[in-house]
């Protein structure tokens, strides 16, 4: 949906860009998640490769496995999604204007990637340092601040169909970059609250307790969406990037999970804020679950059925594991996921 405010002749680069950015995102969110001695240092080596990607003023260094066991043997692949993404983005007419933007926007959500996976050696305080630093100037308290750049590959998508339009500044640029900072905060929040439940029966980390009360979360929810809306109401295409808060809203808040006790509370102060807008994004979300749930559902009636009706050997049963399709999919940013604006593995699997 971002790349829609592209100019219709650089749509198509522009798609090129956003897509092979998201699989680099996925990819290295997966790499640097393996065990290493020094996380940080290695997992900043490894995102190299996303400056390399967006800045085509420099070559691409192209080492990025040097601290990697054994090399890291790609076959190229890495080296090959930097050339591809730089060669899409030079060919948009905005991109020298709006490139110190992109590359600031590509090292927040590259740096949050590497400090977060790097916690469970490293603890939460070279976490909370590096994000109480960043977050100087911001407007945003040091968790805000690191929400916001754990979701922020949604921040560069935008700036990327930015630089499509050829009279786009890099002042607008900076407003649009800010808003994509505050929106992600209130993505990332909605992801792993939602998810909550499932994360502590599996012992995975969520990062909903940085918050000591859920009224608290709801309260900070609260001036993340207004600040969102009147930031929206300022920018070039503001009423299209409300629609696309109201879109991922509606998307995280429509899952069964986000009606369960733990996340009822902030998730229904979060769409009280933004009724009327939200409620026909988030009519058409509930009907595509339920969709997705009866096709669910008779595609393994079906399936049962044909299994049922071959030869048995001695009487065996053939029963439906209907657990196997109740809980949604994992849609944690920094899991890899697959929403309506992201990825390899980025927005909407679920139900």
């Amino acid at each position: 949906m971002i790349a829609t405010v592209a100019p219709a002749r650089y749509r198509e680069p522009t798609v090129e860009a956003i897509v092979a950015l998201q699989v680099m995102y996925d990819y290295l969110d997966a790499l640097t998640e393996q065990p290493t001695a020094d996380p940080i240092r290695d997992g900043l080596r490894y995102s190299q490769a996303f400056t390399d990607a967006v800045t085509i003023s420099t070559q691409p260094a192209e080492d990025y496995y040097d601290h990697h066991p054994g090399g890291g043997d790609d076959a190229g692949y890495l080296a090959d999604l930097v050339l591809t993404i730089r060669d899409a983005i030079s060919g948009l007419p905005g991109c020298a204007a709006l490139s110190d933007t992109i590359a600031v926007g590509t090292a927040r959500f590259a740096g949050a990637q590497v400090r977060v996976h790097a916690t469970p050696r490293t603890g939460m305080r070279q976490l909370e340092e590096w994000a109480t630093h960043e977050a100087t100037g911001s407007g945003l308290q040091w968790r805000e601040w690191l929400f916001g750049a754990m979701g922020s590959v949604v921040a560069v998508h935008a700036l990327i169909a930015l630089a499509a339009d050829e009279h786009s500044t890099s002042k607008q640029a900076d407003e649009l970059d800010e808003l994509y900072l505050t929106l992600c905060v209130l993505t990332t929040a909605l992801d792993h609250l939602v998810d909550y439940e499932h994360d502590t029966q599996i012992g995975e980390q969520s990062y909903i307790h940085l918050y000591e009360t859920r009224q608290e979360l709801a309260q900070q929810a609260t001036i993340i969406v207004r600040r969102v809306i009147d930031r929206a109401r300022r920018i070039p295409n503001g009423p299209h990037h409300l629609m696309i808060l109201s879109g991922v809203v509606a998307y995280y808040t429509s899952q069964p999970s986000a009606m369960r006790e733990f996340a009822r509370p902030v998730t229904e102060h979060v769409r009280d804020q933004l009724r009327p807008l939200i409620t026909p994004t988030l009519a058409t979300m509930h009907a595509w679950r339920l969709v997705k749930r009866l096709r669910s559902s008779a595609c393994v009636t079906r399936l049962t059925r044909a299994r049922n009706s071959r030869p048995r050997d001695r009487g065996t049963i053939v029963l439906e594991d209907k657990a196997s399709h109740e809980r949604e999919p994992s849609t944690r940013t920094d899991r890899g996921q697959d929403e309506p604006a992201r990825g390899v593995s980025n927005p909407a699997s679920a139900d």
